[in-house]
């Protein structure tokens, strides 16, 4: 199944977010692998130079995550010391963070169109 998510990066936090996913943990890597994740890709939309307006107040991140099971994989690393401490490190850097809660399987961005 594909999954795509919406997160956002604070606007004066950019280069630390991007410094924290050059160094992602191996061990999370792997059990995100290990929890039915075959690849997850995070895209970031905005200029830094832009304005407050065209940034809408921050800067939007698309995540694109393939797997098995989505509610699954957020059950197997939710309550994970690995994940749980990521997951601290980053949200001081982002407004919108990633939901690893049962109900975060249901905040998925809704599909409009895919090409036949």
């Amino acid at each position: 199944m594909r999954v795509a998510l919406h997160t956002k990066v604070r606007a004066h936090r950019i280069a630390d977010y991007e410094a924290a996913h050059r160094e992602v943990p191996k061990e999370l890597t792997d059990a995100i692998r290990a929890a039915g994740a075959t690849s997850w890709t995070i895209w970031r939309w905005g200029s830094p130079r832009a304005s407050e307006a065209e940034r809408g107040g921050g800067m939007d991140l698309f995540h694109l995550l393939e797997c098995e099971d989505y509610g699954r994989l957020l059950a197997a690393l939710e309550e994970l010391p690995v994940n749980v401490a990521w997951q601290a490190r980053t949200a001081e850097l982002l407004d919108v963070v990633h939901d690893y809660s049962q109900g975060g399987a249901d905040a998925g961005l809704p599909v409009v169109w895919e090409l036949p």
